[in-house]
This record gives structure tokens, sequence and C-alpha cells, in this order.
């Protein structure tokens, strides 16, 4: 397996900077900086995962979370809305090929979301009538489409699964079909403006729908034969990953002033840990992957080492943060500093539902 570098080397210098250097005044904004979005615009980043049929970058996953973790290194919130966003434009692979092209060919497309099962499809002879609300989509204050899940229901009933669980099926809605409501309030991950959104009464044709699933990708590529929850779970886990990484290097900054000799030695041994929590979660997914682009399965114990490792890599960053934090000092607890900024948006990804059940 290669040797996995620091987040520095997988974006460059100049693009890091500018986007670091708006990144309080985003917070101010509580969005993304004009400057940051154009950045993500122009290298297509939204784009991450879409197919280079609709003008888009086709990354593989390997490739797309190293980047992912760079970004989140150099601001969690813009590392958060491109994973959130680039994530659900990962649906591109089993949407409708003629909603999928109507959506993804726009040049500054930017999908958000829910995985939330917080809304209710109604069966009717014409497709499904559409109500519910979705709250936490990061990015709908610039999302050119969203994607939500739905409870099915039809002739007044919920259906069910053959296990007894309800049926719960993702559609794609346009811009102009959603309401918008302002309702993200959080200590970190100011900027990602990940509010709710909400419809009412929405008739949808029956091509809204999709199904994440290998077999009913609609693209023969090898990044939709990824299990979805284990892709959800990786691109989360280098996110918390990179803002870690970005407190280890504030960190080293300041203990290079003032630090004791015991402290140094706090930050080297965090250091070592995180490297090899790091080394160990990207060869593990790369193992799983490469099966995918052999056209193999991903063996289910596979799956579930994947999933651990993903939990264990955020478990890891979020740990050695909290180690280091007291010997900071007081600047890592001014709200106006970047490693202040850094605990705070890294304590706000580790909330996400996917690595605290």
């Amino acid at each position: 397996m290669s040797i996995i570098k620091h987040p520095s080397q997988y974006i460059t210098a100049a693009l890091a900077t500018a986007m670091r250097s708006v990144a309080a005044e985003a917070e101010q904004l509580q969005q993304l900086h004009p400057l940051q979005l154009s950045i993500i615009y122009e290298q297509k980043w939204f784009k991450l995962f879409v197919p280079k049929q609709y003008d888009g970058l086709q990354y593989g996953l390997t490739e797309a979370l190293q980047l992912e973790e760079a970004l989140a290194w150099v601001d969690g919130s813009v590392g958060w809305a491109v994973t959130l966003c680039a994530g659900a434009g990962w649906f591109a692979g089993f949407i409708n090929p003629e909603i999928a092209a109507l959506v993804f060919n726009e040049k500054n497309v930017c999908l958000a979301g829910s995985g939330k099962a917080s809304g209710i499809a109604k069966k009717i002879a014409t497709g499904y009538e559409i109500t519910g609300s979705w709250n936490y989509a990061t990015g709908a204050n610039i999302a050119t489409a969203f994607t939500a899940n739905c409870l099915i229901e039809d002739n007044g009933s919920i259906l069910k699964n053959s296990d007894g669980g309800s049926v719960v099926i993702p559609f794609l809605f346009l811009k102009s079909e959603v309401r918008k409501n302002k309702t993200w309030k959080s200590i970190g991950m100011i900027a990602t403006n990940s509010n709710s959104f909400e419809i009412s009464q929405l008739i949808v044709k029956t091509n809204r729908a999709f199904e994440i699933d290998k077999d009913a990708a609609v693209l023969n590529h090898a990044q939709y034969q990824y299990p979805f929850l284990q892709f959800a779970e990786t691109t989360l886990a280098v996110n918390s990953s990179g803002m870690a990484m970005r407190f280890l290097d504030l960190c080293k900054v300041l203990f290079e002033q003032h630090a004791t000799t015991h402290q140094k030695l706090i930050l080297n041994n965090a250091e070592t840990a995180f490297e090899n929590a790091r080394q160990l979660f990207f060869d593990t997914v790369e193992t799983s992957y490469q099966k995918c682009i052999e056209g193999l399965d991903i063996l289910p114990e596979e799956l579930q080492q994947v999933s651990n490792i993903s939990k264990q890599l955020a478990i890891t960053a979020r740990k050695l943060v909290d180690e280091l934090y007291p010997y900071c000092g007081i600047q890592a607890a001014n709200p106006d500093t970047e490693i202040n900024r850094v605990w705070r948006n890294l304590h706000t990804a580790s909330q996400h539902s996917l690595f605290n059940r």
C-alpha cells in the first residue's frame, strides 16, 4: 500500500491559503465565502463523483478521500460542504439518466439533502405526492437540487419490507420545488449553512425516485459499486481526520513557543498515533475499493472492517485533539482564533449520527 501523505500534499498551497484566509469571514456570513465558492466551482469539487459525461471529475474513492481530508485540513466548513454536497452528487450513478442530465449538466451544480426519512410519498396515479421536512441539509443556500428520503404511503398505509421495517425511497427535487428554512445553529461548522428544507404536496413522476444499490446503478463505474453506508462513513471520517491534522499543526506552532518537554512528548506521541490510524484507514479502504475496480464483491466482514476503521479514525481524531487542547493556552478558547475554530468544527462534526451509534 502507498504511504499516505500529509493533507497539504493533496492541494496546492495557493488554493489552501486563499480558502483559509476568508474562513473567519465565512463564519460571520454563516455561509461559505464567495472566494471559497468560486474556487470550489472552478475546481469542480461539487462534481467530485459526478461522471465525466456530465462534466464531472469522476474520482475514485481513495483519490476523493485524500482530497476531502485535505479540504477539511484547510477549513472544516469547506471540507464538510464539499464532502456532503459531492456525496449527494454521487447519486448521479443511480438517478434516472434523463433527470440526471437535467440536474448535473448545470455548471455550478450542488446537491444538498438528508438521509432522514422524514417525508411521506403518497402513491398516486401519475407518480407520488410528497410532503415532508428535513433538517441539516449542508449547503442548502447554494443547492441547485435536493435529495431526501421518504416513507411510502399506499392507500393510507405505510408500506413495509419483508422484515417489517418501513419502505424508504430517496427522491430528487429541484431548487424551485423546496422551501428552505434558516434553522442551522451550532458552535462549529457555521459556514456550512446546514439549514432545513420542506416540501408540501408536491406532485412528481416516478422517475424522481431512485434506489441506492449497486445492482440498481445506471452507470457502470466502480465507484457506484461501493456500498453507500461505507461510502458515507469513509467520507465523513476523513473530515474529522483533516481537521485533527490541522489542530496538530497549530499545536506544534504553539508548543514551539512555550511548551514543556513533557507537553512536546505528548504532541509527538499524538502525531505518531494519528499517522498510524490514518495509514490503517487508507490501507483498509483502498483494499476494499480495489475489489470494486476488479469487479469483485466485498465480503461482509470486509465491509464491517471498513465501518470499524472509519469510526476509529473519527474517534481517534477527537480523542487526540482533546488530549492536546488543555495545553494550548487561552488562544484555544478564543473563538476568534483558527485553532478554536478548528476545535469547534471538529466537535460539531463528531456529533454526526454515523459515529454515535
